[in-house]
């Protein structure tokens, strides 16, 4: 090996050989070091990244890399740019991947424009297909972004699968400069807590997004706008079509609780799929091929008819962890001829991907034909029963049953202040401390009396709308039972709705995906409520309404 350092300590060095490697050409840079196009000892082409001093610089994290290394090269997919070899002891420590000669999603989306139709369905399982195989050993991408997945063909292939923990070091996330891209990165992770499967879900969906429309999801401008998007879920999905739309806007909820698996992800794309083989026309029945919507990888002779330059630089992006990591030549592809189709019927067997018709849904084994998600039916469900249960409560109680639902208002606005002021705290600061808590917990009591002030506007507004109902139902002669009845149901309306009612949704539906997302309790609770609500309602139109503190109709 040869090198002739040159810069700053903190630059790569410049080296002709690393290893047994010889470098060709550098075609990309990111945060943790320089890749190279570079020649293994057989002939083949690889992808060979020098890692920067800081990233490795100590034993420790040497060590580190070695061992996160060691899990990485248990991966394999066709849907990944695997781990060939790694030297994180070498005077020139270095990762070395196969290599695409492919765009990045990023540069591809910007030459020719965005995925739509099947493509982007394919795009979407094919991506999924690729953080399964990740996660699969036990680790987690923590970095899924347009500049990190290159496109082979029509297929994604994601590179820079789990390296981000190598860089895990006090000294550099304290200077921020390992924040990576705040669009493509959960909430969860913006507030300093632990990545985990959902993180990557969440990034899935975003580089989805980017791939549909061409434009990131929380849009552009300072870090902290973007942030700030991303915590409350303010994304944006104009122009991706259902029932994709649905799934994407799951997938980026701000509560990872209420994202999907990644196979309940990959179920949901491959009903829209199905359902889009079924709604288009049947080929000709004359047709004596099979042909395969999506094209296949590009060899290094088409790859320069098209402008992917083997041996030259390609525009740097923004930094990635491996950055612009493309991976190894592609081998002509010879497409099979296979039989004709089957009628359409559920199956029960999992075929590997590439064994896959592009129509045919993935299934795990041995479950039945896709359906679809029962928590979205037990939320629905939930939030129906407990809208009912308000209004009848307020309108069998008129006095203590508003009392009381405005108790549990002020505490789910306290709790939503209380999050919100927890999290842009570690925001701001770029990292968790100790006593993030302790503080949070002592600061509860003044979040509450500014959560007092917008509680009293929202369960006032709801108050009123109520009054004005039973107030019209009383000068029309109406009954009180049914008048008091109408005019919960505009109070729990006015609730949901109303003035200042942003942070009880949020709230709730946190609370609802919860128990949603276990066995029986979605079930459970929305059982309960409306029970309750019939209850209470049987009480109101049997004994009347309950005026207490006082005895007798305000109007007695």
């Amino acid at each position: 090996m040869t090198s002739l350092p040159t810069g700053s300590p903190e630059e790569p060095r410049k080296v002709a050989g690393v290893g047994p490697y010889r470098l060709l050409a550098p075609i990309g840079e990111g945060g943790m070091g320089v890749v190279h196009l570079a020649q293994a000892p057989d002939g083949s082409r690889v992808a060979l990244k020098v890692l920067r001093p800081h990233i490795v610089g100590d034993h420790e994290a040497r060590e580190r890399l070695a061992r996160e290394v060691s899990s990485l090269k248990r991966i394999t997919s066709p849907r990944i740019a695997e781990i060939i070899d790694a030297d994180p002891h070498g005077e020139v420590p270095y990762v070395v991947t196969r290599y695409v000669p492919g765009l990045s999603l990023y540069h591809h989306v910007a030459e020719e424009g965005a995925i739509t139709g099947g493509d982007l369905l394919h795009f979407t399982d094919c991506l999924a297909e690729a953080l399964l195989a990740v996660h699969s050993v036990g680790v987690l991408h923590r970095d899924v972004k347009p500049t990190n997945v290159l496109m082979e063909g029509r297929s994604p292939v994601l590179i820079d699968f789990g390296l981000a923990r190598v860089a895990e070091d006090p000294r550099l996330t304290q200077t921020g400069w390992l924040l990576g891209t705040p669009g493509y990165l959960a909430p969860e992770i913006l507030y300093g807590d632990d990545a985990s499967p959902a993180s990557d879900v969440h990034a899935l969906a975003a580089t989805v997004v980017f791939a549909a429309t061409g434009r990131p999801p929380y849009g552009k401008g300072p870090a902290m706008a973007i942030m700030d998007r991303v915590r409350r879920g303010e994304h944006d999905l104009t122009g991706i079509d259902e029932p994709l739309r649905q799934v994407l806007r799951e997938a980026l909820s701000p509560d990872p609780l209420e994202r999907p698996s990644l196979h309940e992800l990959r179920q949901h794309v491959a009903a829209a799929r199905q359902a889009s083989v079924v709604s288009q026309s049947s080929p000709p029945a004359d047709a004596g091929l099979w042909t395969m919507p999506f094209q296949p990888a590009p060899t290094p002779e088409t790859a320069r008819t098209v402008g992917v330059p083997l041996t030259t630089p390609q525009p740097a992006a923004p930094a990635g962890l491996l950055g612009e990591v493309p991976v190894r030549e592609a081998t002509p592809y010879q497409q099979p001829t296979p039989p004709p189709l089957p009628p359409a019927a559920p199956t029960t067997k999992a075929l590997p991907p590439e064994q896959r018709r592009p129509d045919q849904p993935f299934t795990p084994l041995g479950s039945p034909a896709p359906v679809s998600d029962p928590s979205r039916w037990q939320r629905a469900l939930q939030l129906v029963g407990l809208g009912m249960l308000a209004g009848a409560t307020v309108a069998y109680a008129p006095y203590l049953g508003t009392a009381l639902v405005a108790l549990i208002v002020l505490l789910l606005r306290t709790a939503s202040v209380t999050r919100q002021r927890h999290s842009r705290r570690r925001i701001v600061r770029g990292r968790a401390r100790w006593y993030d808590v302790p503080a949070t917990t002592l600061s509860t009591p003044g979040y509450a009396v500014l959560a007092l002030f917008g509680s009293m506007l929202l369960v006032g507004t709801a108050s009123l709308v109520a009054l004005a109902i039973f107030s019209a139902g009383y000068l029309f002669g109406q009954p009180v039972a049914p008048s008091l009845a109408i005019s919960g149901l505009g109070f729990a309306a006015t609730l949901w709705w109303g003035p200042g009612s942003g942070r009880l949704r949020e709230m709730t539906r946190g609370l609802v995906t919860r128990t949603a997302r276990t066995e029986f309790g979605g079930w459970f609770v929305a059982g309960m409520s409306v029970l309750g609500a019939v209850v209470l309602l049987g009480l109101l139109f049997g004994n009347g309404p309950n005026w207490a503190p006082y005895v007798h109709a305000p109007w007695r």
